[in-house]
């Protein structure tokens, strides 16, 4: 699932309330099933799955119970990644409530990797058959030290650059997607051709904002705030200061717009001159397609290329808890909604793209082109992109916090309240103690 917490904070309500008849079932946990009755199958099989945002499954429960009549599926929804965290670790926490499946989004399952002695390893129940199912950074984000795999993998989110093809013809830029394609081997000449940009075009921005443009280039390194043994890296990190610089740079030189990610503003913005190019994970492509309406259409195209080769922003797992009573059946149901049939069907339903391997040769996948980027071929476009990330960002036990920490102190850079160099600082000694003080809770 595309990612809404943090850096796009929304109404923490939960979509799905929680009924007297549903009391045990979808509000405490997993229910007593000695006692159910019987169904077609055997004893009847009561399973809840923990989601966020929209996955899509609706149609796939109705499928599966309709294969499986002794099983009843019950989805409890949040409407945020953040009031789901809260949710799951509340009940982590207590011992008991959490969901027979308990959906967890990319950006944090690194934290429940640490507890994985929570989580069922899904090598016992099949896992390791289902073996070339995903790509194998997928597998990588939710296989713990020792080889414990906890989560299944749902989507992705392989980044491309989406742009404006009327502003780069009024720049004197290349429009055709294939020629734009190699104007981005690196960071590096993304930056420079923004500089050239804006010297054609002093009235509008190489791209929306600094911190969005951040997370696309941090979750690029292979280690961001910790070492691959989870010690905070902080300032010894040369790579993550030189990105920090390479953003830095980019907003004084006014590449940036200078927009709050997710705020009205960011979201009026599409429907002028604004920007012209955006760090793009496929799920984006709805986000502007929305934000910009006619006046975006066939302005807007995305090229098959990404700075310094490939990227991910977002996707999802769904975990099986050890709290399940019922681990061997959520279990069966997780492996079922995550196969590339059901993730096929799913992208074609919302648009979430698959991380299974199998539905790149699916021709509803591979043919898909999207009208509105001037009949952009999306579906081969992100499974190139998909193909080119090979890599797995370690996440340390409070990479979540510390990330945060960044983004506020670019967002203040961004907005002209605080000079780069100060922002640096104060962010580094709040990540520091983000990493040390709060590392036991």
């Amino acid at each position: 699932m595309r990612p809404k917490a943090r850096l796009r904070p929304r109404s923490t309500a939960v979509v799905l309330a929680c009924s007297l008849t549903l009391l045990v079932s979808a509000c405490g946990g997993s229910p007593d099933r000695s006692t159910g009755a019987s169904g077609a199958d055997g004893p009847r099989v009561d399973l809840t799955i923990a989601t966020f945002n929209e996955f899509g499954y609706g149609d796939l429960y109705r499928e599966y119970e309709a294969a499986h009549p002794n099983v009843k599926i019950t989805e409890r929804r949040a409407e945020t990644v953040d009031e789901h965290i809260k949710n799951l670790e509340t009940n982590l926490a207590s011992g008991s409530g959490m969901a027979d499946i308990e959906a967890m989004e990319v950006s944090w399952i690194y934290k429940y990797l640490a507890k994985a002695d929570k989580f069922v390893d899904l090598r016992d129940y099949g896992a390791d058959d289902l073996s070339g199912r995903w790509l194998d950074w997928k597998v990588a984000g939710a296989t713990a030290p020792g080889g414990k795999i906890i989560g299944y993998g749902t989507d992705i989110g392989p980044e491309a650059i989406c742009y404006r093809r009327d502003l780069f013809a009024k720049a004197g830029l290349p429009t055709d997607r294939a020629e734009v394609a190699k104007l981005f081997p690196d960071w590096a000449s993304y930056f420079s051709y923004g500089r050239r940009f804006k010297a054609k075009m002093p009235n509008s921005a190489w791209y929306d904002s600094a911190v969005l443009t951040w997370e696309a280039m941090r979750n690029q390194l292979i280690e961001a705030y910790y070492s691959n043994q989870d010690r905070y890296l902080g300032e010894d990190n040369e790579l993550l200061s030189r990105t920090w610089n390479q953003i830095v740079a980019g907003s004084d030189d006014g590449l940036s717009a200078k927009l709050p990610a997710w705020s009205d503003a960011w979201t009026r913005a599409f429907r002028s001159d604004a920007f012209a190019t955006m760090a793009c994970p496929g799920w984006l492509l709805g986000v502007i397609a929305d934000n910009a309406g006619s006046f975006g259409k066939g302005k807007w195209d995305v090229a098959d290329v990404f700075p310094g080769g490939g990227g991910n922003w977002g996707g999802s797992y769904l975990t099986v808890p050890t709290q399940s009573t019922q681990p061997e059946e959520a279990a069966k149901l997780a492996a079922w909604l995550t196969a590339p049939e059901q993730q096929i069907k799913v992208f074609k339903k919302v648009g979430s793209f698959p991380s299974t391997v199998d539905a790149y040769d699916a021709e509803q996948v591979k043919s898909q082109v999207n009208a509105y980027f001037n009949n952009a071929p999306v579906g081969q476009i992100f499974i190139n992109r998909a193909k080119n990330v090979i890599l797995k960002q370690h996440k340390g036990p409070r990479d979540g916090e510390i990330n945060q920490v960044f983004t506020n102190a670019l967002e203040r850079v961004d907005q002209g309240k605080q000079g780069p160099q100060a922002a640096w600082k104060q962010a580094l000694r709040e990540a520091d103690k983000a990493a040390n003080t709060r590392a036991g809770n």
